[in-house]
Formats: C-alpha cells, sequence, structure tokens
C-alpha cells in the first residue's frame, strides 16, 4: 500500500471501523508507529514494521470481527487514524474501567484537531457503552503523546510496566481519567 498524499482533503470525520478497513488500518498502523516512536524505539525495528504488514493485515482482520475501533478519515485519503478500546485488561481493575488500547494517527494530520476529534469520540463511546473511567498505557519518552493525553485531561497515576516487543524494551507508563 502506498502513503497517502497529505492534505488532500481537509474533509475529515469520525466513524465506525468496517471489515474493509482492514488492510488500511494495518498499515495505518505500522506507519504510525514509526512516525509517533522514531528516536524513541530502533530505527531497524522500526523499519522493519513494514515486512510484517501481511501479518498485520491478517490480525486486524481478526479484530475487525468482533471489535469495531473507530477511524478517523480523510477526503481521498481515507482511513488516517484509529482509537481502539475495550475493558481494562489490567489485573485488579473494576469492569467499569475502559481501557484505550491504542490511538493513532499519522503524522501528516499532527496538530489539526483530527487527535482530539478521535479521543473525544473514543471518551463517548466509552461513557455510552457504561464505562465510568479509562486508563491507557503509553510509553513514558513520548512526551509528545503524554502532553496529549493530559490536554485531554487524562493524568498518570503512578503505574509502569516493562513489555518485551519482538525483542525491543517498552517502558510504559499508566494514565486514566473519569468518564462519568
Amino acid at each position: 500500500m502506498e502513503q497517502p498524499s497529505a492534505g488532500t482533503s481537509d474533509a475529515q470525520r469520525i466513524r465506525m471501523a468496517t471489515a474493509e478497513d482492514g488492510a488500511r488500518l494495518a498499515w495505518v498502523h505500522i506507519r504510525a508507529w514509526q512516525q509517533a516512536y522514531a528516536g524513541q524505539l530502533p530505527d531497524a525495528y522500526l523499519d522493519g514494521l513494514m515486512g510484517g504488514l501481511d501479518q498485520r493485515v491478517a490480525r486486524w482482520q481478526e479484530w475487525l470481527v468482533s471489535n469495531r475501533p473507530l477511524v478517523a478519515e480523510a477526503g481521498a485519503d481515507g482511513v488516517i487514524g484509529f482509537a481502539f478500546w475495550g475493558g481494562s485488561l489490567d489485573e485488579g481493575e473494576a469492569p467499569t474501567t475502559a481501557q484505550l488500547w491504542a490511538i493513532y494517527l499519522l503524522a501528516e494530520y499532527w496538530g489539526r484537531g483530527v487527535g482530539r476529534s478521535l479521543m473525544e469520540a473514543a471518551a463517548s463511546s466509552m461513557r455510552e457503552a457504561g464505562y465510568q473511567e479509562a486508563n491507557l498505557w503509553v510509553l513514558d519518552s513520548n512526551v509528545r503523546a503524554r502532553r496529549f493525553y493530559e490536554a485531554a485531561g487524562w493524568t498518570a497515576d503512578g503505574a509502569a510496566k516493562v513489555e518485551d516487543h519482538d525483542g525491543v524494551e517498552l517502558r510504559e507508563v499508566r494514565y486514566r481519567v473519569r468518564l462519568a
């Protein structure tokens, strides 16, 4: 899949993903990782992600069978970002706590309000599903994302973890927000 031409249209919308979005979501997922984590994760690791595109497409197609993340679209560019959430996966969390599993947006669209709209739509969807609180995990080194979450009302709750992602160590901190 080719890289989109950014800015072909400023018309943006948020919608539920469909089964037909799988391939584009996989590409956006990888490309957004490469953009968001440049300088934070090893270049060789980020450069190699597109080599796993077929596997990522298959994973997205599986996820879309039972989940419908929100996607951000921009005119002719199609899907440019997504927010994926569900019940919290963290041990000991109340059943009324959701978790924002992922929110990614192509860098060409940063600073245009698309991420904020996507975050607001995700929070609204969580509230509508009956959740009272939400959490998320973010790389501790991802200052840009942490500022974004803080501007949306999320606060670090002191929890931290280290995960191995295909041989790359990810140091993460948890953020939390009241939805009610």
